[in-house]
């Protein structure tokens, strides 16, 4: 696991096992919505980040976590590894909370999440799996030729964390 791509619900905890990861195998770790969007959370046009995936896919290592279905066919393709944290709505809306609360709107990404958590966001969050999982489920299996791995719960996620042979990159 040299090119490892993380996608998933918001609040699934894609930022958290990008860290973990990085840390535990070594390797540079890009979170995409700060990628997307400048210092006053203003995105990117969608050629200008296009081509910053191209960029940091070009790289020899790497931990990239985001979800952007119409730029996912970069990271698919170029991956060595795909996770795709499937976890229950309420597990995320609570990762969501949780990530407010223990940040008190400190880190980038809170300060950002305090002003998008509305009605039509939690409902998108409790629908991700209904809407969004047949999207992402179609895309991982036109275009990655990497190993992929769900996980569906946070138990699975500290599992498979628990289980990584940092010497081989392997789970």
């Amino acid at each position: 696991m040299r090119k490892i791509m993380i996608c998933g619900c918001g609040g699934s905890g894609k930022s958290a096992l990008a860290r973990q990861l990085g840390e535990r195998l070594n390797l540079p770790v890009t979170h995409l919505d700060m990628e997307y969007y400048d210092e006053c959370w203003q995105p990117l046009d969608s050629e200008a980040f296009t081509q910053r995936q191209r960029a940091l896919v070009a790289e020899g290592e790497w931990v990239l976590d985001g979800n952007y279905a119409s730029t996912m066919p970069i990271r698919l393709t170029a991956a060595d590894t795909v996770i795709f944290l499937d976890l229950p709505g309420l597990t995320c809306l609570w990762g969501i909370l949780q990530r407010r609360h223990q940040h008190h709107g400190s880190d980038a990404l809170s300060r950002h999440l305090r002003g998008r958590i509305t009605w039509g966001f939690i409902r998108y969050i409790l629908g991700y799996r209904r809407t969004m999982r047949p999207k992402v489920d179609a895309l991982i299996a036109e275009h990655a030729s990497s190993h992929v791995i769900t996980l569906r719960s946070r138990r699975q996620v500290r599992r498979f964390l628990n289980d990584l042979h940092v010497g081989s990159g392997r789970a």
